[in-house]
């Protein structure tokens, strides 16, 4: 699993270094290499891999295709972390990038990784036909935009330090997380042109995995350890931040978040042994440390 996470993280990093070097030079490219590199764990595009795998995609297709998820969620990252945002001085194990290079500077450099993703999807080199690549466009458009992570972010900020239920707590983090890993999970069912039944249930995967990864980082900030996180820890209890460990405390949000663990494999019953990797990367969500 490590090994394969490695991997695909070192390839995505590599399609992004070269389509980097292929546009106009401008002054924001360091600003978005910054952004962008080493880069997380590459968990979103670990999971598009595993379930392009389960439907037969072209490696070097996913591998285009998680680049441009990338440039999405480092964007929203750069966002996030603003003053006027979560107000975050660490990222990834080094200032963020407002710190590093001002807010102005990080705020244009994360529109243009938002843009660039889209132009990856648009790409000659992403051999797909141009009806997929529209509704490739389509989909991580929604995805990123206010019924995604921007309105999930709306929401988490407006829900600070206010009794916010349950049903909209888990509304708010699959907006917020959850709508990125469902676009990861339902791209390969758009390139095999699969019905809407089975769109929509790969969607609804993605959203579950999404709520698992959100629910397992609130747990590493409210009990994780700073340097091993790469980010401030302990930052949602201060904030007041709407979570389900501030709803429901901490051992009933672990036991929530197994039960989530437990319906996503259901669900994957039916690719029987093929299923394997993606399980694989479910505990490694579950079980992470940072």
């Amino acid at each position: 699993m490590k090994i394969e996470l490695i991997k695909i993280a070192k390839d995505t990093n590599l399609f992004l270094m070269k389509f980097l070097s292929k546009q106009k030079n401008s002054q924001l490219i360091p600003v978005m290499k910054y952004g962008l590199f080493p880069g997380g764990k590459k968990i979103r595009s670990k999971i598009l891999v595993d379930i392009g795998s389960l439907l037969s995609i072209d490696y070097k297709t996913l591998i285009a295709i998680s680049a441009a998820v990338e440039c999405i969620h480092a964007y929203s990252l750069i966002h996030d972390d603003l003053p006027c945002m979560d107000n975050d001085k660490m990222r990834r194990g080094k200032p963020s990038v407002h710190i590093k290079f001002g807010e102005s500077t990080a705020v244009l450099a994360g529109n243009s990784l938002l843009t660039m993703a889209f132009e990856i999807l648009a790409n000659p080199t992403l051999k797909l036909n141009e009806k997929i690549k529209i509704n490739l466009i389509k989909k991580l458009s929604e995805c990123s935009g206010h019924v995604g992570i921007a309105g999930g972010q709306y929401l988490d900020l407006s829900y600070e330090k206010k009794k916010i239920s349950k049903k909209k707590i888990i509304e708010m983090e699959i907006k917020k997380t959850g709508k990125l890993f469902s676009f990861c999970c339902v791209a390969p069912a758009i390139i095999k042109k699969k019905k809407i039944k089975e769109i929509k249930y790969f969607e609804n995967i993605g959203s579950d995995i999404g709520l698992l990864f959100q629910i397992a980082d609130d747990l590493i900030d409210f009990k994780g350890n700073s340097k091993i996180a790469g980010k401030k820890t302990g930052k949602d209890q201060k904030k007041g931040k709407a979570t389900l460990i501030s709803l429901l405390g901490y051992r009933n949000a672990i036991k929530y978040c197994n039960k989530i663990f437990f319906d996503i494999n259901k669900n994957l019953t039916k690719y029987g042994l093929n299923s394997k990797n993606i399980k694989e990367t479910l505990d490694y969500i579950l079980n992470r440390d940072k």
